[in-house]
């Protein structure tokens, strides 16, 4: 009888959503085991021998937010437990909140966007948000408040997936696994056109029309809107993506309470929405390289 060993998990952390890569090392592992991450099953992706160490590659299941064990259970050639032949690592892995403090890429894209439209067109722009509510319901006063204008107000994302700037390929990229380089590939990710509605209002004509200009001037003159790849380290340089008006202008110069207003939209093209799910992990780089491929859509800078 061989009691396997486990060593810590690589990496110890990830989702409660599950399907994250992890791998384990060990010693004693049968061609076949059963993996499970505190009382839920683990998909076993692969199981190899590298010299005298042990390889497993699983997959995790969904689970509570929680520090749990893992426990390895070798099995027979029909999928059978050995009896005695359990490895139990305990509190090694911990399933954790996606986290919503760092800023994701499309709220950062969103706050470029905020930002250009603030420094080129009109400095009151703004998100659209629900206003049938009081802002001081302590007063016993019925009040909403009124938006400052002139203003211009961005209204969306409206997310449509573009198959046409969808990397069909799987990304890959090089890791440093026990035994040297090692390839990890991804799912390609969900790319989407990010279709945005534009508002803008005055209680004065000729200062929409004003407004009008400018918003067409933006919308003609910026063909790219841009951020840095990763803002924490501003020397991954930056990337852009596309960007063209959406739809046709409409206005209104006769608007309730004397509010004039017109309707646009913007789209921006080919954004990645996410990185791409983990597919594999522990394929050897061969000798003769691989290449990589890193990165999401837009031209790099």
């Amino acid at each position: 009888m061989a009691i396997p060993t486990l060593l810590p998990p690589e990496p110890a952390s990830g989702p409660t959503s599950g399907g994250d890569l992890v791998t384990l090392h060990g010693i004693g592992f049968a061609t076949k085991v059963a993996v499970r991450f505190g009382a839920a099953d683990a998909v076993v992706e692969s199981v190899r021998q590298d010299g005298a160490q042990s390889i497993a590659v699983v997959r995790t299941p969904p689970h509570a937010e929680a520090l749990v064990d893992i426990a390895l259970q070798n099995l027979d050639a029909a999928g059978l437990i050995i009896p005695g032949e359990l490895a139990l690592l305990s509190s090694a892995y911990r399933f954790l909140r996606p986290r919503i403090v760092r800023e994701a890429d499309l709220t950062r894209l969103i706050r470029s966007l905020l930002r250009e439209l603030k420094r080129q067109v009109i400095e009151n722009v703004s998100l659209s948000v629900a206003v049938d509510f009081d802002d001081t319901p302590l007063d016993g006063l019925d009040i909403i408040a009124i938006s400052k204008l002139p203003s211009l107000v961005l209204s969306g994302p409206r997310l449509r997936e573009n198959r046409a700037l969808s990397t069909n390929e799987l990304l890959e990229e090089a890791v440093t696994g026990p035994s040297g380089p090692e390839l990890r590939r991804r799912r390609p990710p969900l790319t989407v056109d990010l279709e945005f509605g534009i508002t803008g209002a005055s209680d004065r004509a000729i200062e929409l029309l004003n407004l009008i200009g400018a918003t067409s001037t933006f919308l003609n003159t910026n063909r790219w809107i841009a951020m840095l790849r990763d803002p924490d380290a501003p020397d991954k340089g930056s990337v852009r993506w596309e960007m063209d008006p959406l739809g046709e202008l409409h206005v209104n110069l006769e608007g309730k309470d004397d509010v004039r207003a017109f309707t646009w939209g913007l789209v921006i093209r080919g954004f990645d929405i996410d990185e791409g799910q983990l597919l594999d992990l522990g394929k050897a780089v061969s000798d003769a390289g691989a290449e990589v491929n890193i990165g999401s859509h837009g031209a790099t800078q």
